[in-house]
């Protein structure tokens, strides 16, 4: 990339800009696009006749000059298309001019279509104006950036130069649509809750904190929308869904970002059972709409997200993986031990069981299964399993060593919920930076009344990072949260 140590070309770019009548003009209007055309023309399609012309514009990535001939290569939102220009169809003057074009300016064309004899798909120029002159030149085309830091931190070029980094988005956007799609199609409402919360909720999490000046009160971004969501299920709105941003104020890895996205989804009259079975039907879905889906590898295992997704509780999965008996499962000293210290024995089994899957065991699950019946200390907006009231109705959802997705049946007593809340706030005074407010309000909500519901939220960024193979989020967040650039 051109900077400061590499003036002289800089400022031969600047020199070329200033010579030119209009360096950033706006009266040249696409009629047509490049992905659009080669959909339309495909190998062995009839082409249009030289009086039908097509109107293009886009950036320059390549330009080979032929003597009296040029080829250059322009990339819109699209996709990229060849064009090909002689002197006497432009005339000497304008043909200088493209002749001049630097790779990252961008042009304006007008011509027919024909197939080179390499079989390319080629727009021949009859007409060209110059839009815009790039001042700084892109990487090279064969590598685009090499430094993986830089792509992030720069994704505006990455995007330009890499065709990998630019299907990924699309991909991302697809899905996102067909997402929203299969949730409208179920009746789902979808809404939008607060993005600043007077009190954090919904998740487990550190929150961001910021401050209103005109009201002089404390604001936190929002961790999780899913108190909000369930107020509506309160007011009647009986299935509700937000695909919308999430703030957690912790670690960055290539699974964490502090700004992620996440749809989550609520249905009044029905249980976590119920959604494990529309998760299977959505990803279905998914699958057919984004064939892709139907056939996913990782770590050497295949399989489809079209087809049934096992079920385990917490218990049988700590033993299915590792071997476990019942008796180690549910013994706080053996748990204790195996993970090195890191709690005391004192600790409920229920946190010692989920502390010991996240160390050992999640990493491992890599064809998709459903991972329930999670114990009530780590599930403080759960309803209480009815058979087994230490547990709770809840599932997660991993794919990839990766959780997918979380769910459960909804905690619709407020008086459990007011107790779930006030032990929130015990371990909050004793030191956990992420345990939940105490919400009032959203007491007082419950006491109106709730419908029996169960919601479930889904993290897009690593359920894209899943379909398209991509091995840090960061690979998924076009622009992701990094740490500051050193000097």
């Amino acid at each position: 990339m051109t900077s400061a140590s590499d003036p002289q070309e800089y400022h031969q770019r600047v020199e070329k800009m200033r010579s030119m009548l209009e360096p950033y003009r706006n009266d040249l209007k696409p009629e047509h696009f490049c992905g659009d055309l080669h959909t339309q023309y495909p190998l062995g399609a009839e082409l249009s006749a030289q009086e039908q012309h097509f109107c293009l514009a886009g950036r320059v990535l390549f330009k080979r000059i032929m003597g009296k001939a040029l080829f250059v290569k322009i990339q819109d939102f699209t996709g990229r298309i060849q064009c090909y220009a002689r002197v006497q169809e432009l005339g000497a003057e304008l043909f200088e001019q493209l002749s001049q074009v630097d790779v990252g300016d961008f042009i304006w064309v007008v011509g027919f279509l024909f197939h080179t004899r390499t079989q390319e798909l080629t727009v021949h120029v009859v007409q060209y104006q110059h839009i815009l002159k790039g001042l700084r030149p892109l990487p090279d085309k064969f590598h685009g950036l090499v430094d993986q830091e830089l792509r992030y931190r720069q994704r505006y070029v990455d995007l330009i130069v890499d065709e990998q980094t630019r299907s990924v988005f699309f991909y991302r956007s697809k899905i996102i649509h067909y997402l929203r799609e299969f949730l409208v199609e179920e009746r789902f409402l979808e809404v939008e809750t607060p993005m600043m919360h007077p009190i954090p909720g919904g998740a487990n999490a550190r929150p961001f904190k910021t401050y209103h000046q005109t009201l002089q009160i404390p604001l936190y971004l929002r961790i999780a929308p899913e108190l909000y969501l369930k107020r509506l299920l309160v007011g009647g709105f009986d299935r509700v869904f937000e695909i919308n941003r999430c703030f957690r104020n912790e670690g960055i890895s290539s699974r964490h970002n502090p700004e992620f996205t996440t749809v989550e989804f609520y249905k009044a009259y029905a249980d976590f059972n119920d959604l494990m079975t529309m998760t299977e039907k959505l990803f279905a879905y998914l699958a057919e709409k984004v064939p892709a889906l139907a056939d996913i590898t990782i770590a050497g295992e295949q399989f489809s997200l079209a087809d049934p997704i096992p079920r385990k509780t917490l218990a049988e999965t700590l033993m299915f993986f590792d071997n476990l008996s019942e008796e180690q499962v549910n013994s706080t000293a053996f748990l204790a031990d195996k993970l090195a210290g890191k709690f005391s024995q004192e600790q409920a089994i229920g946190v010692l069981q989920l502390a010991y899957f996240e160390e050992f065991v999640e990493h491992r699950v890599i064809r998709p299964l459903f991972v329930m019946l999670h114990p009530v200390e780590v599930s403080p907006l759960a309803r209480r399993n009815k058979e087994q009231p230490h547990l709770t109705d809840r599932f997660e959802l991993f794919i990839g060593g990766k959780e997918i997705a979380n769910a459960f049946s909804e905690l619709n007593d407020p008086f459990d919920q007011a107790e779930r809340f006030a032990e929130q706030v015990r371990q909050k005074d004793a030191g956990d930076n992420e345990a939940m407010h105490y919400d009032h309000d959203f007491i007082n909500a419950l006491e109106y009344g709730m419908p029996p519901a169960a919601g479930e939220g889904i993290g897009i960024d690593r359920l894209v990072m899943l379909l398209t193979g991509a091995e840090s989020i960061k690979d998924v967040i076009l622009f992701p949260t990094l740490k500051p650039k050193s000097e």
